[in-house]
C-alpha cells in the first residue's frame, strides 16, 4: 500500500509540473498576439483620426473654393506617388494581396521575402501616401492599408522575440494580424474572424483560433476605447420591410456584383497596361491626368465623386433623399478605378461599399421604393459591389450587418453577397485580390532572381 502511495503521489507531481509547463508555454505563446493587437488597435486609431481629418481638410477646401481640387487634387496625386515610389513600391494599393503574398512566403525557404511586404517601412509609406491622397480627394479607403499596418506590426513582433521564446507560426501571426486590424478599421470583430476564414487562409481554424479570437477582441477593444462603441455607419431605419423587395435584392446584387467585378477587372487591365511604360515620366503624366479626371468631376458633379463615400451612405439611409442620380454609381466606380490604378496607398474597402450604396439607391429610385425597402436596397447594394470586388460573400455580408447592427435583414444581405458572388464569376473567376496577389509573387520571386544574378555575374568578373 506505501508502494501504491508514493507512485500515486510522484505520479500527481509529475502531470502538475507537465500542466504547469503547457500553461507557461501557453501563456508565453499568447503574450506576442497580446502586445502585437495592441500596437495594432493603437496605431488604427491614429491612423483613422488622421485619415479622417484628411477627408475633412479635403472637402473643406472643396465647398470653400471648389476650382481649388484642380490645384489640390495634382499635386496631392503625386507627392503620394513619389512617397510610394521613395519609400516602398509593395506600399501602394489596398495592402490585402501584399498580406495574401505574405502568407504565401511564410514558409522556411521563402520567409526572408516577407519583409518586402510588411514591415516599419511600410508602414510609414502607407499611412502618409494614403494621407496625402485623402488631401487630394482620392477615393480610397483606409480599410485595406489597416490591414496591410497591422500585418506589418504582428510580423516585426514576432521577429523581436528572443531566440529562447516558444517558436509561433509565423503564417498564423501574419493572419492573426490582418484579422485584428480589419476589426478594429470597421469596428466589426465578427468581420474580422470570418475575413481571415474565408480570405486569407484555407486552413482550419483551430489551428490558431484562440489568437485569432484574442487578437481581434483586443485590437477592436482598443478602437472601441479611444473612439467609443461606434458604428461604421449607423442605425438605418429597416423595421418591418415588405416581402416583395426580395425582388429587388436580387437585382441589385445581380447589377452591384457586375459592377463590383468589372471594377476590379478594369483595375487589372489598367495596372497591366501601366507595367508597359518605359519611363517614370509616363507614370507621372498618368498620375496627373487621373487627378485632373477626377477634379473635374468633382468640379461638374460635386464632393460625391470625391473621398472615401462615407458621407454618401449615411446620406442615403439617414436622410429623406434615398434616390441617386444613374450617373452616381459610374462617378464612384470612375474615381476608383482612376485612384487605384495611380500607384499610390489607399483601399477600395470603403470606396466599393460607397458604390453598393449608390447603386442600391439608383436602383431605389427606379422602383420607387418606400423608405424602409430603399434601406434595404442600399444595403444589399453595398454587400454586392464589395463580394464583386473581393468575392467573399459572407465577409462582406457580416461588415455590412455589424456596420448597423441591423440583424433582422441578415437572410437578405447573406442572399446578395451569395448572388453577387455567383454573377461575379461571369466577370472573372478570381478576385482582384487574388491577381494582385499573384502579381506581387511574381515580383518579388523576379526581383530575387535577378539579384542573384548580378551577384554571380559580379563574381565571375
Amino acid at each position: 500500500m506505501q508502494i501504491f502511495k508514493i507512485i500515486r503521489e510522484n505520479g500527481k507531481k509529475y502531470f502538475d509540473r507537465i500542466r504547469n509547463e503547457r500553461l507557461k508555454q501557453n501563456l508565453l505563446q499568447a503574450i506576442p498576439f497580446w502586445i502585437a493587437s495592441l500596437i495594432a488597435g493603437l496605431i488604427a486609431v491614429f491612423y483613422s483620426k488622421i485619415f479622417s481629418l484628411a477627408e475633412q481638410l479635403s472637402l473643406s477646401v472643396f465647398h470653400h473654393t471648389n476650382w481649388a481640387i484642380f490645384i489640390t487634387a495634382p499635386v496631392c496625386f503625386v507627392i503620394a506617388w513619389i512617397i510610394i515610389i521613395k519609400l516602398s513600391p509593395y506600399a501602394k494599393g489596398s495592402g490585402i494581396p501584399q498580406v495574401m503574398a505574405s502568407i504565401e512566403f511564410a514558409n522556411p525557404k521563402q520567409n526572408h521575402k516577407v519583409d518586402k511586404l510588411l514591415s516599419i517601412r511600410i508602414i510609414i509609406a502607407k499611412i502618409i501616401s494614403s494621407c496625402i491622397m485623402a488631401i487630394g480627394g482620392g477615393i480610397i479607403g483606409k480599410e485595406g492599408p489597416i490591414i496591410q499596418i497591422a500585418g506589418s506590426v504582428f510580423r516585426k513582433i514576432n521577429l523581436w522575440l528572443p531566440e529562447w521564446w516558444p517558436k509561433i507560426s509565423k503564417r498564423n501571426m501574419i493572419m492573426t494580424g490582418a484579422a485584428a486590424g480589419l476589426a478594429a478599421a470597421f469596428n466589426t470583430p465578427l468581420g474580422g474572424i470570418v475575413f481571415a476564414v474565408e480570405e486569407l487562409t484555407k486552413t482550419h481554424i483551430s489551428y490558431f483560433k484562440t489568437a485569432l479570437f484574442t487578437a481581434v477582441i483586443i485590437a477592436g477593444l482598443t478602437a472601441q476605447g479611444l473612439l467609443g462603441p461606434y458604428l461604421y455607419v449607423g442605425y438605418p431605419a429597416i423595421n418591418n420591410p415588405s416581402a416583395s423587395v426580395f425582388f429587388c435584392v436580387i437585382l441589385v446584387a445581380v447589377l452591384a456584383g457586375l459592377c463590383g467585378s468589372f471594377t476590379g477587372k478594369w483595375m487589372l487591365m489598367i495596372v497591366k497596361w501601366k507595367s508597359s511604360f518605359k519611363k517614370l515620366s509616363h507614370h507621372f503624366i498618368y498620375v496627373v491626368c487621373c487627378a485632373l479626371v477626377i477634379a473635374l468631376a468633382a468640379f461638374f458633379l460635386g464632393d460625391v465623386v470625391l473621398n472615401s463615400g462615407k458621407e454618401l451612405m449615411t446620406g442615403t439611409l439617414f436622410t429623406a433623399q434615398k434616390y441617386s442620380p444613374w450617373y452616381f454609381p459610374l462617378a464612384r466606380m470612375g474615381g476608383s478605378i482612376l485612384s487605384f490604378t495611380t500607384g499610390t496607398a489607399g483601399g477600395v474597402f470603403a470606396p466599393a461599399l460607397s458604390a453598393g450604396a449608390s447603386v442600391g439607391s439608383a436602383m431605389a429610385g427606379w422602383f420607387h421604393l418606400s423608405a424602409v425597402n430603399s434601406n434595404v436596397i442600399i444595403l444589399c447594394g453595398m454587400v454586392g459591389f464589395l463580394t464583386g470586388i473581393t468575392r467573399t460573400p459572407f465577409t462582406s455580408a457580416i461588415l455590412v450587418l455589424e456596420m448597423t447592427d441591423r440583424h433582422n435583414v441578415i437572410f437578405h444581405l447573406m442572399l446578395a453577397g451569395m448572388i453577387a458572388s455567383i454573377v461575379s464569376m461571369i466577370v472573372d473567376k478570381h478576385s482582384l485580390y487574388d491577381h494582385l496577389k499573384v502579381q506581387y509573387i511574381h515580383d518579388i520571386n523576379k526581383e530575387e532572381e535577378e539579384t542573384l544574378q548580378q551577384k554571380q555575374l559580379a563574381e565571375a568578373i
